[in-house]
């Protein structure tokens, strides 16, 4: 299957088709997703949480981003690869910002990166952008500055955070981004949204009007312990039958059934003879 583009998916945006992302934070995973047919692979900072076990994202590094996105792209032979900008890596000075992005490009082969924020950000945003990154957006739940939002809350419950959450998306689809993550805003507010966006925009917690969606692998097939947000919908729970199999691993080994006959490796009578001998010398 061909590598899906940016313009693929503005293809599908016109014809009413629905755009999937899913996160994935290394080879083996990214391999499974790719396989599964999904537009969009997030390499998200939520590895952090996810991969690291952090209590948040703020610690993840950029190189971190770099080594696990690197391993990402090597597996993604169709779906369209974007890598996330962690905490203080585009912040600061807009051409730290342009050069970090760049790196993603560059030496971990994504074909584009996100980053968290609304108005303040269009500045670095279309620096980035005017340097040939293509650059997705997030508005809503922002987790990076999740302190600052109260917490792991939804966000544009009120008519005046509703208006502030628009427009910090108006404002960053100005600025050039391709696309941009809805996280945890009311449905409603979404849809209402949507008419002027002509940006990919992806939903996560935003409800069905947007462009597409995206959830994280692990809560996706329930490999990791937890309800999980809201929003989170679980397609199978792996993760009793890991530990499961693991389990009959640890039983079989302490018990002698493993290794077995048919797990080893033979050596002929007379070679064997030989050997006995040299070490009898």
């Amino acid at each position: 299957m061909p590598k899906i583009t940016i313009h693929d998916l503005y293809k599908k945006k016109a014809e009413g088709k629905k755009i999937t992302m899913l996160t994935a934070y290394d080879f083996p995973t990214a391999q499974i997703v790719d396989q599964a047919g999904i537009d969009m692979i997030l390499v998200g900072d939520s590895l952090g949480m996810v991969v690291q076990g952090l209590s948040s994202t703020l610690p993840v590094t950029l190189d971190e981003m770099l080594y696990h996105t690197k391993m990402v792209s090597r597996a993604a032979a169709s779906a369209l690869v974007v890598g996330d900008m962690p905490f203080l890596s585009y912040q600061a000075e807009t051409a730290d910002a342009v050069m970090n992005a760049g790196r993603f490009l560059k030496e971990a082969g994504a074909e584009a990166v996100k980053l968290e924020g609304g108005t303040q950000m269009a500045g670095a945003i279309r620096a980035i952008v005017n340097a040939g990154i293509p650059v997705m957006g997030h508005v809503g739940l922002t987790p990076q500055t999740s302190t600052a939002l109260g917490g792991y809350r939804a966000q544009g419950r009120t008519a005046d955070a509703a208006t502030r959450v628009a427009q910090e998306a108006l404002a960053l689809q100005d600025a050039g981004c391709f696309s941009i993550v809805f996280e945890a805003i009311p449905s409603a507010v979404a849809e209402a949204v949507m008419p002027k966006m002509e940006a990919l925009v992806i939903g996560i917690g935003a409800g069905p009007a947007t462009d597409g969606q995206v959830l994280v692998f692990h809560d996706l097939l329930g490999i990791r312990e937890g309800r999980g947000a809201r929003f989170v919908q679980r397609y199978a729970d792996i993760l009793d039958e890991m530990v499961s199999g693991v389990a009959a691993y640890a039983d079989d080994v302490r018990t002698h059934r493993y290794p077995g006959p048919d797990h080893g490796y033979s050596i002929p009578d007379e070679e064997l003879a030989a050997f006995k001998a040299n070490l009898s010398t």
